[in-house]
């Protein structure tokens, strides 16, 4: 460790970068709040289908995939910085928006088609926020972050996430507790939707404050910059140490995706497909309707997807003490046989109608196990397995492979749960086992390298 490095400062920088990673899971959970309210008003409202509340309660992810393949074009055009700040009008917009979708255009309280676009259209919004932050949050953070702790510092932009997932839940149950359902489905819903504005005008704020990342500068020829930041953050002896390896890995590589032959962005895709294809975000998304389907009451059913955030949180901070001392590969597949236990005994509970506290008990197994593995470390790799020369465009690959699979897994889940509960959870289950397996046989450990150093590890991959 070097004892000139100023770790306040890069522990601020970290903080504000992961208000996008609060963001992220702020909008991506209020879903979880109001989906049945949005299924009353609009759904039902206009007799649509089970198909089309999954697709409503999912649109938001069609603008996560948006925003995660355009990420990597943003990101080098106007910077990790600007970047992020893009991604903080995007959400601000939405909350305000999605809020109150008849503002403009459409009469209050009456549901129409057109309300249900522009609901969409809004969510649409909010999500490509999403999509942007999910990938230039870790980008930024991993080409500030000294390499001996960035797995701990990119693992603080998850646990963002989760506290954003936890807050919303808090802020959910707030707005339901002791309303009549009439009330809820009116406008309790709104204001779960406009309370996003106040973390997203925060994040837009505060980045006016941040610098841009040294590596990015370095790429722009702006290495005097760079310099100043890197001096700031490591010293300055360290600095100039760091900023020739930059300089050496910018200058001597080519911007073309398959520099470093195909592996290495086939495995990028496919630590964010399994993350999504274990089910995750179906428990996160459909929280309160899982319990109540297991026996809690409305408000109790809220009030255990709050329990479930904590376990959350505290799981993450599992991850984030032990990833730059255990690695990344052992926290994946020990969390891959947790989510497999877990997703295939609810499977069982659910084929033998079994409802009860055992079901709540293997959805916090599974939800802890994804915790301290697969929601911090995926996006730890995703942020330092790319070389510097195509990490904004393999970011962005992989970022929108995620989302896509996102939107197929939770807009299929209300069709796949009338087909069979039982069957759909042991899918998850299965995909987990199989996560465990492409982890121990293709991923590389990053433990300890840095961003620089990772193209050997890479070109030992082709």
């Amino acid at each position: 460790m070097n004892k000139e490095q100023n770790i306040g400062y890069i522990i601020l920088l970290t903080l504000v970068a992961t208000l996008g990673g609060l963001l992220f899971g702020y909008d991506t959970a209020v879903i979880s709040g109001a989906e049945k309210s949005i299924q009353a008003f609009l759904i039902d409202g206009l007799n649509l289908s089970s198909f089309a509340h999954g697709a409503t309660v999912s649109s938001a992810l069609i603008g996560c995939i948006i925003g995660g393949a355009i990420s990597g074009y943003l990101s080098s055009r106007l910077g990790r910085k600007k970047s992020l700040m893009v991604a903080a009008i995007l959400f601000f917009i939405s909350a305000i928006g999605s809020g109150r979708p008849e503002m403009l255009f459409f009469e209050e309280g009456r549901a129409t088609m057109g309300l249900l676009y522009m609901f969409n259209f809004y969510r649409v919004i909010g999500g490509i926020g999403v999509g942007l932050a999910s990938a230039v949050s870790p980008m930024y953070i991993s080409e500030i972050a000294p390499a001996h702790i960035r797995g701990r510092l990119i693992s603080f932009n998850q646990f963002a996430i989760i506290f954003g997932m936890l807050v919303v839940y808090f802020v959910n149950w707030s707005i339901a507790k002791g309303q009549t359902i009439e009330w809820i489905n009116a406008t309790g819903w709104r204001y779960m939707f406009l309370s996003e504005a106040i973390p997203a005008g925060l994040f837009g704020v505060l980045l006016l404050f941040v610098p841009e990342t040294p590596r990015y500068l370095s790429m722009q020829n702006e290495n005097d910059k760079a310099l100043t930041i890197l001096e700031r953050i490591n010293g300055v002896e360290a600095a100039k140490k760091i900023l020739n390896e930059i300089k050496g890995t910018v200058d001597k590589t080519s911007a073309k995706l398959s520099t470093y032959g195909s592996k290495i962005i086939v495995i990028g895709i496919l630590l964010s497909v399994f993350q999504q294809f274990v089910g995750i975000n179906v428990a996160l998304y459909y929280a309160p309707r899982i319990f109540e389907s297991v026996g809690a009451a409305k408000d109790a059913s809220m009030l255990q997807t709050i329990v479930m955030g904590l376990v959350n949180v505290v799981f993450t901070v599992v991850a984030i003490a032990t990833v730059d001392h255990w690695g990344r590969k052992p926290l994946l597949i020990t969390g891959s046989i947790g989510m497999a236990i877990g997703m295939i005994a609810i499977g069982m509970l659910s084929f033998f109608k079994v409802i009860g506290i055992s079901t709540l008990v293997f959805i916090i197994i599974y939800t802890a196990s994804f915790m301290m593995s697969w929601g911090p470390i995926c996006w730890v790799l995703i942020g330092e397995i790319f070389p510097n020369k195509i990490r904004g465009k393999a970011i962005a690959i992989a970022v929108a492979a995620q989302w896509a699979a996102n939107y197929f897994i939770s807009s299929t889940y209300p069709a796949m749960m009338e087909f069979s509960g039982g069957a759909t959870y042991m899918f998850y289950g299965i995909m987990s086992i199989l996560s465990a397996l492409f982890v121990w046989k293709m991923v590389p450990e990053t433990k300890g390298k840095s961003l620089e150093e990772m193209e050997d590890v890479i070109k030992d991959l082709k």
